[in-house]
């Protein structure tokens, strides 16, 4: 678990250097302005979209090609890919179309203009989602072998081929380039995945897969809505954020990063390696073992999300400053993003733990509580911020950040509750 856990934080600290890179460039090429509104609401759902197959394609299915060897597990991923290669290429086509109509439940307050920027960018980052979907199916297949190096590099593949495309592109295509990169990046995951899982496939002697349909499409059916339910509320706060004035979306989305980056070097070492670990610990009937393991790693994470939130918050001013006060990125872009992390910073602590526990839970095939809790943090969310009417840059994200950390509370609680009689089934 730990030399797992490490070969992931690697690729993730070498994705979020190069995030650090891309975060500067669209900064500066874009700063604050209606452009950078339409690449926020457009690029960051169609981010959180593509988080949630991946996800749910993990969590559905490394347990299930943990339980098989060799010609069974490489008949069950047949079966897998040639189901999801349909669902995921009708998905992007169905984003595709109905890209007018979701633009006005994401971006409500767009003008014509940046709205219709945003639609066409949406259209354009839609082919990522298949991609990712499908390298997710192999990333699952290669966790079962504890094959990490090849999947931790998604997020840096995506980063180089942003950058690459703003910087080769933007003279001729503007903000379109960033979107290209985007989709780039996504296909590009998706061949070196393809490419490092076939030799598992290759060299396995296939055995029959009775597994049906039906089954497969439903077992990512219960992340899927988790998952759904947790992304929300940061979608619900990046909508609200196009009524508070230009430029508040495209700050919302500079601090998103800022979080998102602690928070992937929280997050995803630890569940993505601690998932095989507790599924192995199922299947042998260590229950005691595995709720042992979740509670150190809940312990260790809470303490660096603590800390990293805390100096985040202390400092924001001055490192956003630094690293991106230059170009398109004026003194009045700092003080604007640097007053939205306010709100939007602390939402690293609940939503990190959340997130561990979650998936630990459904590591143990305990789904029912996440998806319950998941709903938690929209309804305050929705409730906080239009009863108190929070569109000023220090409350936008204040409603997401309570969310979270009220969402990993009672979920905590829930587990606590029935960890007794968890233990006793078989």
């Amino acid at each position: 678990m730990v030399r797992g856990g490490l070969t992931l934080a690697g690729g993730i600290l070498a994705g979020n250097v190069i995030g650090f890179a891309r975060v500067a460039l669209t900064a500066y090429l874009l700063g604050t302005h209606t452009r950078a509104d339409s690449l926020a609401v457009a690029m960051g759902p169609l981010d959180t979209v593509n988080s949630v197959l991946t996800n749910s394609m993990l969590f559905a299915f490394v347990p299930m090609l943990t339980a098989r060897r060799d010609g069974e597990r490489a008949a069950l991923f047949l079966k897998l890919r040639g189901t999801f290669v349909w669902v995921f290429g009708g998905f992007a086509a169905c984003l595709m179309l109905a890209a007018p109509w979701l633009m006005r439940a994401l971006a409500p307050g767009l003008d014509a203009e940046a709205f219709r920027v945003a639609v066409n960018l949406l259209r354009i980052l839609a082919v990522s989602s298949a991609a990712a979907g499908l390298a997710a199916l192999y990333s699952a297949l290669l966790y079962t072998e504890r094959r990490f190096a090849p999947t931790a590099f998604y997020q840096a593949s995506i980063n180089v081929w942003i950058i690459v495309a703003a910087l080769t592109l933007w003279q001729l295509l503007g903000v379109y380039a960033f979107a290209i990169g985007f989709t780039a990046g996504a296909c590009a995951q998706l061949g070196i995945v393809a490419y490092v899982g076939r030799s598992s496939l290759r060299d396995a002697k296939l055995a029959a897969c009775d597994l049906h349909w039906g089954e497969i499409l439903f077992k990512p059916a219960f992340f899927l809505v988790y998952a759904t339910a947790l992304g929300l509320n940061i979608t619900f706060t990046r909508a609200y954020a196009t009524h508070a004035g230009s430029g508040v979306a495209a700050a919302l989305e500079y601090c998103i990063r800022g979080v998102g980056v602690p928070l992937a070097l929280v997050v995803q070492p630890f569940s993505n390696s601690l998932l095989p670990e507790i599924a192995r610990l199922r299947s042998l009937g260590r229950l005691r073992d595995a709720f042992r393991l979740i509670g150190r790693t809940l312990a260790l994470a809470a303490l660096v999300a603590v800390v990293g939130c805390a100096f985040a918050l202390a400092l924001r001013h001055p490192v956003i400053a630094l690293f991106f006060q230059r170009g398109s990125f004026t003194a009045d872009s700092t003080g604007l993003v640097s007053a939205v992390f306010l709100g939007l910073g602390p939402s690293l602590i609940g939503w990190s733990l959340f997130e561990i526990l979650s998936r630990s839970l459904f590591a143990l095939d305990h789904r029912w509580p996440p998806v319950l809790a998941a709903v938690i943090p929209i309804l305050l969310n929705v409730s906080l911020t239009l009863r108190f009417g929070l569109s000023q840059p220090e409350w936008i994200g204040a409603g997401a950040s309570l969310g979270t950390l009220a969402g990993f509370a009672a979920l905590f609680t829930l587990v606590t509750a029935n960890r007794r009689l968890w233990l006793t089934q078989k």
